[in-house]
């Protein structure tokens, strides 16, 4: 691990680059002397915790990369890093347990930041009827579910319209997080059949609508996005839940019944 671990200044410059600012610019907003960040970025000078803390405060670095960054620099984590299912997160997860199934019967799940579902409601299982088993084998990646010409996808109306906003929304992840991991999912999507065309103005541009066929019926939905907004672990700053709203009158009488 120790040989994996890059140097606090070359993290430094690498996510300046990435937010396209030059070192006046991060200095100024640091407030610090670009001659003091340019000596920090070098390794001629060594960073105090609480200047890493405001530097990566200014560059909105991920708290996943915010541990990173000083545990380069020989300081502790800012947040641990524990699995859903640790006690010391029990309250954090009867939370989430709550939200899904206050979404109930309309579909909702919490997902990682990879995407991988690590829990959901009863209103997510009639939208997989048909999906290949492979699919939901743990674990699940919701995007690949929904995009893969095995999963979700026969059934999505809008496919081409849906791919383009699934791939704008992981764009924008890859940007503001530099994942790899993203980066790989997002090219393996792109290698499924189904095109992207552009937004209908059914919603003025803000909004993108999922449409699945489901028997003779066709149910439109809205996604909305819940992440903690005070997390105390690195997992939980990771969490988000996806809830998907009727779009319209039919969708919510056929899911109420």
């Amino acid at each position: 691990m120790q040989n994996q671990i890059v140097p606090v200044g070359d993290q430094l410059r690498a996510w300046r680059g990435r937010r396209r600012l030059s070192q006046l610019d991060l200095a100024l907003d640091a407030e610090i002397s670009a001659r003091h960040l340019s000596f920090l970025e070098t390794g001629r000078s060594r960073p105090s915790r609480a200047m890493l803390l405001r530097l990566a405060e200014r560059l909105n670095i991920p708290a996943r990369d915010r541990n990173l960054l000083l545990v380069a620099a020989g300081f502790a984590p800012a947040l641990p890093e524990r699995p859903l299912d640790d006690p010391a997160l029990a309250a954090a997860r009867r939370a989430v347990d709550l939200v899904l199934r206050a979404h109930e019967p309309f579909p909702a799940l919490a997902v990682d930041r990879h995407w991988q579902m690590v829990a959901y409601n009863g209103g997510v299982a009639p939208l997989l009827a048909g999906v290949a088993a492979h699919l939901l084998a743990p674990p699940v990646n919701v995007l690949r579910l929904s995009l893969h010409p095995e999963g979700v996808a026969p059934r999505i109306v809008n496919l081409a319209e849906w791919r383009a906003h699934i791939f704008h929304r992981l764009e924008a992840q890859i940007e503001a997080s530099a994942d790899q991991g993203l980066a790989d999912l997002l090219e393996e999507l792109r290698a499924y059949p189904g095109g992207v065309s552009r937004a209908t103005d059914a919603y003025g541009g803000v909004a993108v609508p999922l449409v699945i066929r489901a028997g003779d019926a066709e149910l439109s939905f809205l996604s909305t996005t819940t992440m903690f907004g005070t997390p105390i672990d690195i997992t939980l700053s990771e969490l988000a839940i996806e809830a998907f709203l009727p779009a319209d009158a039919r969708t919510a009488q056929i899911l109420m019944g």
